[in-house]
């Protein structure tokens, strides 16, 4: 068993190979032949006068199951895949746009602008109000402004979340539409 966790730390994949296989018979499978239950002995010969590994690529099964393969092109094809679904994987971003409870119209275009601008970029936008001190008395104020700022980008995403107050801040979150 110790062998095994020596193995485990120099690869992170941790399959066992040729004679670090324990099982005593096992399903071998390959490109070039049918899927056959053999001695371990048997299996190791096979792949030896193939000159390529005998490696276990699902260890839970019975019996166990093993693949005539060259071990590192194994180790490459796997790491491929796993890049591959790690491109694929979707990252969201999540962009902020504040607003006080007074913000001007001037000041509420730029940040429209900017809003548009990260939602066609397939960025979520988290757009709140900020209220300091006394300012809070105005949260009405702050609930039209992001329900106006929902409704200015309606085109470009839809609402997830509507205006909520959480401590001294307001917030609404867009999401991007899908693109057809």
């Amino acid at each position: 068993m110790q062998s095994r966790n020596i193995h485990s730390r120099n690869d992170q994949t941790a399959h066992r190979i040729n004679n670090r296989i324990t099982a005593r018979t096992v399903r071998v499978v390959g490109d070039d032949m049918e899927p056959q239950i053999m001695s371990i002995q048997e299996a190791m010969k096979l792949a030896d006068e193939k000159e390529l590994d005998l490696v276990e690529i699902s260890p839970n099964s019975d019996p166990p199951v093993c693949k005539i393969i060259d071990y590192q092109k194994f180790l490459y094809q796997q790491k491929k895949k796993q890049k591959e679904l790690k491109a694929k994987a979707t990252k969201i971003v999540v962009k902020e746009i504040r607003f006080g409870p007074n913000t001007d119209e001037h000041d509420y275009n730029f940040k429209l602008k900017h809003a548009i601008k990260f939602l066609e970029e397939g960025a979520k936008v988290r757009a709140y109000v900020f209220f300091k001190g006394r300012s809070i008395l105005f949260s009405e104020q702050g609930e039209v402004l992001l329900l106006k700022f929902a409704n200015d980008l309606e085109e470009y995403g839809k609402v997830e979340q509507l205006p909520k107050l959480e401590g001294k801040r307001m917030f609404l979150t867009v999401t991007p539409k899908k693109k057809k």
